[in-house]
């Protein structure tokens, strides 16, 4: 099924020329990974903190394209500089669940949000996500099927949190499309599970 993923063959090509400047001067892909990690939970912080205001939910979506730059560097760097590692790989893994659910579980303090939803979604994302590495136990790889991966999620919370920044009432529209986010991360843990084994029977 399509997802934002498959945007990131395009994406990288358009950073190569940065990773390779950021591997000239030292900087690692565990660092940039970390960095990650932090600046999500940061403003995930910021935003549970100040709820009610406006500039920590437009915060969000500028640290979201920051971090999706910062994720594809952490790979490149890894796979194109000879800086693999299992560390990177318990890193990378980690970091990702872990930015996501500090900055995406704040939302529950927002107006307009049902909470229960927003926990619901995050924990699903963490399944899906678990699923994915899962293909890896099994003699497949690591898998990344849509249509509620990473990339899409924060999309859909990148919206939200600029609609609910800008004054927009959240009320039923938010909630709808965090209940259809809910049900395409089912059809994502699902859609990766078969893959997974598929690729592992032959």
């Amino acid at each position: 099924m399509p997802s934002v993923y498959q945007l990131k063959p395009a994406f990288q090509r358009t950073l190569r020329p940065a990773v390779g400047r950021l591997a000239a001067v030292g900087v690692t892909a565990n660092a940039v990974t970390v960095a990650a990690a932090v600046l999500s939970i940061g403003v995930g912080a910021v935003v549970a903190v100040w709820p009610d205001r406006a500039w920590p939910l437009v915060a969000v979506p500028v640290l979201l394209l920051v971090r999706m730059a910062l994720n594809a560097i952490d790979g490149m760097l890894a796979r194109e500089h000879d800086q693999r590692s299992r560390l990177g790989a318990v890193l990378n893994e980690l970091g990702d669940v872990v930015s996501d659910a500090a900055l995406y579980l704040p939302f529950a303090f927002v107006a307009g949000f049902e909470p229960a939803l927003v926990v619901a979604v995050v924990v699903l994302a963490v399944i899906g996500e678990m699923t994915g590495v899962i293909g890896v136990q099994i003699g497949a790889s690591r898998r990344y099927e849509g249509p509620m991966g990473k990339s899409d999620r924060a999309v859909v919370f990148g919206v939200l949190a600029l609609w609910a920044a800008f004054g927009s009432p959240v009320g039923w529209i938010g909630t709808a499309v965090l209940a259809v986010a809910a049900v395409l991360l089912v059809l994502t843990v699902v859609n990766r599970a078969r893959a997974a084994l598929k690729e592992g029977a032959a």
